[in-house]
């Protein structure tokens, strides 16, 4: 048994390691790499000089760097939202994305961007978009969590989180049909979905405010892995459910409103990143999959954006597009082997 638990943690602190350096790895691409090429010597002087003038500098300072962390940061809080809902519905292909989570918070999105509300709202307006994305993915997962009350097929609640999904979809649409064609084009370009053009005070809540919520998620380690048991033992544990469910859906929400608000619709990062993490660390203790899935994301969300940018530049691709090509065959993949195994 304690070779057993030997192994165990000799393998979490290998892949620890491991992606800790392809981190590292992918960060440097994505800031090294582009239409216009910077060597590791140039990007180390403009560093330590803090030079943000040059056109080098700002290529730097103003659009990759800030880029590279905002996909690092988006990734990591995506797969954290996609682990707090498998493990709160028990059920492997739920995730902010499936269950309208994302088209909740893109509904709000396109009231704030398709309408005159901002024109009132002067004073907030850069923060606008993302309080939206808030209160959209909070009335979703509201509306999840009062009918998860009373159905309990995991199937039925995946459908109608679909339907949801659809609904606002339709909803988007009508706005769409009615707004101005500005309005319409800068709607569409965030509906894509992408990183870049953070600025310094959006890195700052993503580092701060998302940075809370994931050390609040992982604090809920215990719990989680006494919540995987089952209720009862849960709460024979001394954890109080009805706390930890609203925790759990609190900490989810924000983290996925937050960066659909901030960077669009990322889809697939919280469904397929959370079971990477599982087959890479080969466990389901939180405590090691929290961090783990963080880790995993934010390496696979800074490498979809690489793709994004420099498989057709000068044109980029929406980030979606190819979170998709990754997520999709592994979802696939999950559900048929439950269906062989079943």
């Amino acid at each position: 048994m304690e070779d057993f638990a030997q192994i165990s943690k000799q393998r979490w602190t290998a892949g620890f390691l491991g992606l800790s350096a392809a981190l590292m790895v992918v960060l440097c691409a994505n800031t090294f790499l582009g239409s216009v090429k910077i060597d590791f010597s140039q990007a180390l002087h403009i560093v330590m000089s803090g030079d943000d003038a040059s056109t080098l500098g700002t290529i730097l300072w103003k659009i990759r760097i800030p880029r590279a962390l905002a996909s690092a940061m988006g990734g990591a809080y995506l797969a954290i939202a996609g682990l707090l809902l498998q493990v709160y519905f028990r059920n492997p292909v739920v995730g902010p994305y499936i269950l309208g989570i994302s088209s909740g918070a893109t509904l709000m999105v396109s009231v704030v961007m398709l309408t005159s509300l901002q024109l009132g709202l002067t004073q907030i307006a850069p923060y606008l978009t993302t309080l939206a994305a808030f209160a959209g993915a909070y009335g979703v997962m509201m509306l999840v969590l009062a009918a998860a009350s009373k159905i309990r097929q995991g199937v039925t609640l995946l459908i109608l989180g679909l339907m949801i999904g659809y609904l606002c979809h339709a909803v988007t649409s009508i706005l769409v049909a009615f707004a101005e064609k500005e309005q319409v084009k800068g709607f569409v370009l965030w509906q894509l979905g992408s990183f870049s053009g953070f600025h310094q005070s959006e890195i700052y809540i993503l580092f701060f405010g998302g940075g809370a919520v994931a050390f609040g998620v992982y604090l809920l380690s215990k719990p989680l892995n006494a919540f995987l048991l089952g209720e009862e033992y849960a709460a024979s544990m001394g954890v109080n459910i009805r706390l930890f469910r609203i925790l759990i859906l609190l900490a989810a929400c924000a983290l996925a409103g937050m960066v659909t608000g901030m960077a669009g619709p990322v889809a697939f990062i919280g469904l397929a990143v959370p079971h990477m993490a599982r087959l890479v660390f080969r466990t389901s203790d939180n405590n090691v999959l929290a961090p783990g899935a963080a880790l995993l994301g934010a390496v696979v969300t800074g490498i979809c954006d690489l793709l994004a940018r420099l498989l057709f530049s000068p044109v980029e691709l929406p980030i979606s597009a190819i979170t998709a090509f990754f997520g999709a065959p592994i979802v696939i993949g999950l559900l048929l082997r439950r269906r062989m195994v079943s």
